[in-house]
């Protein structure tokens, strides 16, 4: 399965909380902070609330690994 690669490349200072929250649950607190996270619908709609704070790169899957 694919994967996100989630860098938070702006503050969470002056955000509203939900925001706060979304970076929180993606598993980021500070900037330069990187997570690798399934690409699932869950994960895409919780980077959409944050899109000015997060910068999103799409990691495909390993060149030897199989599908189950």
């Amino acid at each position: 399965m694919a994967q996100l690669k989630v860098t938070q490349i702006r503050s969470a200072i002056g955000t509203k909380p939900n925001q706060r929250q979304t970076l929180r649950s993606l598993g980021l607190k500070r900037i330069n902070d990187s997570v690798v996270q399934e690409d699932r619908p869950e994960i895409r709609g919780m980077v959409a609330t944050v899109p000015h704070l997060v910068a999103v790169e799409e990691i495909g899957r390993a060149t030897g690994e199989k599908e189950r």
